[in-house]
């Protein structure tokens, strides 16, 4: 059965962009086209050159081997021949492969924001459309506000869709602009559009996820006869984002329903990279990536209960829809409360740690992380923690240092110019080879300073630890009043990328964080001798 190609276009570094709090530099642009590229993306959106300085620098030259690399701007003006039309020129001066089109196909926005006649933006897209594949480029029209125009004057989106694809444009791209539209919808219109003339295998869908279904628009649009699906990377954008390619890709790759019929350019060797490249992503916009994200979060293949965990080990097709390693991801059974000797056994075999069922060393283990769970300690959300527990628990860890106190102080206080200011100061007092060390640091808060004094001088080991960061730091009061008790959970990374998890728990929480940076360190010595487990180093 011949299948029939889905097209994957990327939008991250220009929809993507329109993201609150995200601002690419052309360095930033530079490194995620080449990760797309590497992956097995067929166009690579970059942005809007002649718009801004960074779109302009970062199209001075080709920045994709594979990917077709696609500058993004607007039809002509009307009134204004294409030849004469400054925007248009600056689209044509870039070093792209081919020339997306944003063009109005809502009446309504026709009238209001374009101000011309409906007549007049039709010549703008053909004019347009015909400059573009006379300069030898590949060119598309994204046909904004598409459904909501199509539900208030069908005959003018349409007209809109076969006046681009009839001027050549390689594909018609219908844009749920305001992300409303329902996938049934999608679906119909879709096929209203194929009946009028436009070849379904010239159609696009670019979704936005304003109602949480953009990736289920995308997938009605494909059901429905297009067969390009436009999306950005963790599904970033402007208001609630965009398609999320992340999930699409698997689904499209895994999924019977779409596997047996499409086929898309990335193979099974680049789509057991996907969870990295996701999380990659998300450390080059500093933020941690979401653990509950279909496919390559980390609790997408991760279990809780005992009956579940059972049923894991017996045979994992039980619980998990695809395997997790088919996306780079890993099979994680967590431990807490709720969970019985299945979940520690199998949980402890992930990390390399071996015990029988009637160990007693194993009751034990199930008894403290129990006590601790019932006093406000969360293991199931803190696996570098659970993995330090288990190997003291059931065998040894390394004395790498000792920490023989350490003390914090918050002062508030007028500076020279007036200014109030608080200043938090932390002393520790480290024994290492038997050599006691003291260390001062000044930080941002009492954390961040207790922080910077624990790692300013372990001896022997501080050049083990030059590369850990702190990714993430949360805190939760577990009851009422200022003696409640507080819980303390540190995410930390290094270097190779890993991302690890650890807890503390006290009626301080200075107490409770320097209990998570002190495991927190110590998994981090320990993975470095590869003896801390796969499992809470994702």
């Amino acid at each position: 059965m011949r299948k029939d190609r889905i097209h994957l276009f990327d939008t991250t570094l220009r929809d993507g962009q329109q993201t609150p709090g995200i601002d690419f530099s052309v360095e930033d642009k530079i490194a995620i086209a080449a990760m797309l590229d590497e992956f097995g993306l067929d166009y690579v959106e970059g942005g809007y050159p002649g718009a801004n300085p960074t779109d302009t620098a970062f199209f001075a030259k080709k920045r994709t081997g594979r990917a077709k690399f696609v500058a993004f701007g607007m039809t002509k003006r009307a009134g204004v021949s294409a030849s004469n039309d400054p925007g248009l020129a600056a689209l044509l001066d870039s070093k792209s492969d081919a020339v997306c089109l944003v063009a109005k196909s809502w009446d309504y926005h026709v009238r209001v924001a374009l101000g011309c006649s409906n007549e007049e933006n039709l010549e703008s897209i053909a004019e347009s459309v015909k400059a573009v594949v006379a300069s030898g480029r590949e060119s598309m029209v994204d046909c904004e506000h598409f459904f909501d125009g199509y539900k208030a004057n069908p005959a003018y989106a349409l007209a809109c869709a076969k006046t681009a694809f009839a001027a050549g444009a390689r594909w018609v791209v219908l844009c749920d602009t305001n992300g409303g539209t329902q996938p049934s919808e999608i679906r119909d219109i879709v096929s209203a559009v194929i009946a009028a003339g436009v070849p379904g295998e010239n159609l696009g869908i670019h979704a936005h996820n304003d109602t949480g279904q953009a990736v289920a628009n995308s997938l009605a649009a494909v059901e429905a006869g297009v067969r390009q699906i436009q999306g950005t990377l963790n599904g970033i954008g402007e208001r609630c984002g965009n398609a999320n390619l992340v999930t699409l890709i698997p689904t499209l790759a895994l999924k019977e329903a779409y596997s047996r019929r499409f086929e898309i350019g990335i193979d099974t060797e680049k789509l057991a990279g996907l969870t990295k490249l996701a999380h990659t992503f998300d450390e080059l916009l500093n933020r941690s990536p979401e653990q509950q994200a279909p496919y390559v979060g980390a609790s997408a293949f991760a279990t809780k209960a005992g009956i579940h965990a059972s049923a894991l080990l017996k045979d994992p097709r039980t619980y998990e829809h695809v395997t997790p390693e088919s996306v780079g991801n890993l099979r994680k059974v967590m431990v807490s409360d709720q969970g019985g000797k299945a979940n520690f056994i199998n949980a402890l075999k992930l990390r390399g740690i071996s015990v029988a069922k009637d160990d007693p060393k194993l009751d034990r283990l199930i008894q403290i992380v129990k006590e601790r769970e019932a006093t406000g300690y969360a293991y199931e959300g803190a696996d570098a923690s659970f993995a330090l527990l288990a190997h003291r628990t059931l065998g040894t860890v390394p004395d790498f240092f000792h920490v023989e106190s350490f003390r914090v102080m918050v002062e508030r206080r007028y500076d020279a110019n007036g200014q109030l200011k608080t200043v938090s100061e932390a002393v520790v007092r480290v024994i290492v080879d038997g050599e006691t060390m003291m260390s001062v640091a000044e930080g941002h808060g009492p954390v961040n300073a207790l922080d910077l004094a624990l790692r300013k001088d372990l001896g022997k080991y501080q050049g083990e630890i030059a590369d850990l960061e702190l990714a993430d730091y949360k805190v939760r009061i577990l009851n009422g009043g200022t003696g409640a008790i507080t819980r303390v959970l540190i995410e930390s990374t290094d270097a190779s990328g890993a991302r690890w998890w650890t807890v503390g728990v006290s009626d301080n929480i200075i107490d409770a964080s320097f209990q998570a940076l002190m495991d927190s360190i110590v998994y981090k010595l320990l993975k470095n001798r590869g003896e801390a487990g796969r499992v809470a180093a994702e």
